[in-house]
């Protein structure tokens, strides 16, 4: 299948493949295309890391295209059996493939199916957060990932990117299938932490830790 115009504009600054999902078609769709990351990442809730981001090579294979325009105009129940299907995407397939409609609405109306434009037209950092928070399933925490990831493995790093990128672990520095068992060893591990002591892990924020310099790969500044 041809690689879609998103996928296109985001060659030149992307890794080769991003290894959390086992599976290498994935892994490399997911380091391409960006609405296939963005459609990974709002996948990312109450599925293992793994589950999430095989979704948008699932979800082409199935529905023929990840080109957001086309998603956005598909005929909604379309989607939601195509989710639904067994193996299903997500635990929850009607909500998120309603969800990733309306993801696809967001990105082919305001940033004209080219869901890079995000990061390559944001003016700064706190407005590349801004414009990620406000699609559907992402939110802050997520959207600060989704910057780490771009500031350490894309090298794109608008202006003030080092007050607004978190300083705990983020699934954004992983690089490695090594480096991911860790990330989620290290999760579980901080998660059990939170419970034990009563807390919600939904509502607290990892502890700080000394993150990989993102000078170490692809340093150029968008």
């Amino acid at each position: 299948m041809s690689p879609t115009r998103s996928a296109t504009a985001a060659a030149a600054g992307a890794p080769e493949r991003l290894p959390w999902t086992g599976v290498d078609e994935a892994d490399r769709l997911i380091a391409a295309d960006p609405n296939a990351l963005l459609i990974g990442f709002m996948l990312d809730q109450q599925v293992t890391v793994q589950k999430a981001f095989t979704g948008p090579l699932v979800i082409r294979e199935r529905l023929g295209t990840l080109d957001p325009r086309k998603l956005a105009a598909m005929d909604p129940q379309r989607m939601r059996d195509a989710f639904a299907t067994p193996p299903a995407v997500h635990r929850f397939p009607s909500a998120m493939a309603d969800r990733v409609r309306s993801l696809c609405e967001l990105v082919a109306g305001e940033y004209g199916g080219d869901a890079s434009r995000l990061w390559r037209e944001a003016a700064d950092a706190k407005e590349l957060v801004a414009r990620l928070g406000r699609l559907p399933g992402i939110g802050p925490m997520k959207a600060r990932t989704i910057l780490a990831l771009l500031t350490t493995q894309y090298g794109v790093r608008p202006p003030g990117w080092e007050k607004v990128v978190p300083d705990h672990p983020t699934l954004g520095q992983v690089s490695t299938p090594e480096e991911l068992a860790e990330y989620q060893a290290g999760k579980r591990a901080w998660k059990a932490q939170m419970r034990a002591q009563g807390l919600d892990p939904a509502k607290a924020t990892p502890p700080p830790r000394a993150r990989k310099a993102a000078t170490t790969q692809k340093g150029r500044t968008r």
